[in-house]
């Protein structure tokens, strides 16, 4: 963990602009936003740092700067049930700041990460001082729990396929036309991320091939982002007929 330099001496200038766009964050004001960054610390994690345990006492919540981290439970077999991947530009665990007193998943980082680290105290006396944070925490948490709802969603109404298709999608630098990505992290936790066994996730890449995907290791070649979300979007029993 770094000492008490600021951010302002920590971060790049594209960074110091990634965190004013994050809903924690966005709107509020210089003066408001230069103080909260003098009172938090920047953190450098290896693959596989664990940030906090389910059932820890709350300390902090974070914003990834680089890097991926994934939020997951253990059920009653000791086995991960994935609950979100967090990557650059978005934060995590600012709920729990105020509605719990342990948190209620483990947070681990998947790949290197640079991560800002708020500690609750900051977060808890900046609401009760400033209404205008108030309302940046309500606006973040507001969206976390938008994101659960879309995911529970798609659970219900997507193929397994599909909801592949639409993660493959969201990672397209491009609108339209071909492309070829790098998947952020391995597949076994694509496949937990998206609620699905590994050997679905498989499948679901070799149905894909249709709509011209061909998923190779790590990196996926698409022929047409385009038809690609057309897949993601069509009715579910018209994509489960596609092979």
């Amino acid at each position: 963990m770094c000492g008490a330099l600021t951010l302002a001496i920590l971060l790049a200038d594209e960074e110091l602009a990634l965190v004013r766009n994050t809903p924690l964050f966005g709107g509020l004001s210089d003066a408001l936003l230069s103080s909260l960054l003098k009172t938090v610390n920047v953190h450098e994690a290896a693959p596989g740092e664990v940030l906090f345990l389910q059932g820890d006492d709350v300390a902090a919540c974070f914003i990834v700067i680089e890097g991926w981290v994934k939020l997951y439970r253990l059920n009653q077999y000791g086995d991960e049930a994935v609950v979100a991947v967090f990557t650059r530009g978005q934060s995590f665990a600012e709920a729990a700041v105020f509605s719990m007193e342990s948190y209620p998943v483990t947070a681990e980082t998947v790949t290197t990460a640079r991560l800002i680290r708020i500690p609750c105290s900051i977060l808890q006396s900046s609401v009760r001082e400033n209404s205008e944070f108030a309302f940046a925490m309500l606006a973040s948490t507001s969206r976390h729990l938008q994101g659960l709802v879309v995911q529970i969603e798609q659970l219900k109404t997507n193929t397994g396929a599909q909801r592949v298709a639409r993660f493959l999608a969201s990672l397209c630098p491009v609108e339209q036309g071909s492309c070829t990505i790098g998947l952020p992290y391995d597949t076994a936790l694509i496949a937990g991320r998206l609620g699905m066994k590994p050997e679905s996730l498989s499948r679901a890449f070799a149905r894909l091939r249709s709509v011209g995907v061909r998923v190779q290791q790590s990196a996926a070649a698409i022929n047409s982002v385009e038809q690609l979300r057309d897949y993601a979007n069509e009715d579910r029993s018209d994509a489960r007929m596609l092979k």
